[in-house]
């Protein structure tokens, strides 16, 4: 397994082509009494073989593999997102002993971010234990990345160690299905043959309908996509 290559390479106006047996897994966001998104919860896991192709478009028969919908039905999958990295699209939100990094386009729309108060106002309080607690678990949570902790005295991220990983993200809460979240820093390369960012989090779009493609940007949920049906 080491000396194969993980790795997901976008075919034009087609299917996600994941190679390195990389792990499918279904991942739900799980929620607390009062419906707030407070932890992944593992589903099922979906048998895979080497290399597989998912569906991008979001019209498959048979998700979340790819069965050719994609050209039947003309999809245009037009890569939109932004190549600069990570960094130089992120705002900054500065608190007491925690920086928060934003870049909301990279929202996937999973909301660990809303609960205590929202991540945005606990970093401030971040000389404070819980707040301290909640900013980075709040952010390690995010699942397309676009929310990071950093310690202010060393400049180190506080990011969650994941193995690289297939997430099918599933949101009850919202009656949909969510993005494919890559985890564990699987490089993504565009359909013009040129890698994204590898970075630890990222979440890409299934539903067909991101105005950020490749990258989920919560369209999911208005159009309650499922890849049940």
């Amino acid at each position: 397994m080491a000396d194969k290559p993980r790795r997901i390479t976008i075919a034009k106006d087609g299917p996600y082509l994941v190679a390195g047996s990389l792990p499918l897994t279904r991942l739900v966001i799980g929620v607390n009494e009062q419906g707030e998104s407070v932890r992944w919860e593992k589903g099922e896991s979906v048998p895979v073989k080497e290399s597989y192709a998912l569906c991008r478009c979001g019209r498959s028969g048979k998700k979340p593999f790819c069965d050719g919908s994609h050209a039947r039905e003309g999809f245009d999958g037009t890569e939109t997102a932004s190549r600069a990295p990570y960094l130089e699209q992120a705002e900054v939100i500065d608190g007491p002993t925690l920086r928060l990094t934003d870049a909301e386009s990279l929202c996937a729309f999973a909301r660990f971010c809303d609960p205590a108060g929202r991540v945005w106002n606990l970093v401030g309080r971040s000389d404070d234990p819980e707040a301290r607690r909640l900013t980075e678990h709040e952010a390690g949570a995010c699942p397309g990345g676009r929310l990071v902790a950093w310690e202010k005295a060393t400049g180190k991220a506080h990011e969650p160690r994941l193995e690289p990983q297939i997430g099918l993200v599933e949101d009850p809460a919202q009656g949909c299905s969510g993005g494919i979240a890559v985890w564990g820093g699987v490089e993504v390369v565009g359909s013009d043959g040129k890698a994204y960012e590898l970075r630890n989090r990222m979440t890409l779009c299934r539903c067909g309908e991101s105005s950020n493609k490749p990258f989920c940007d919560g369209t999911h949920a208005s159009m309650k996509f499922s890849d049940r049906t």
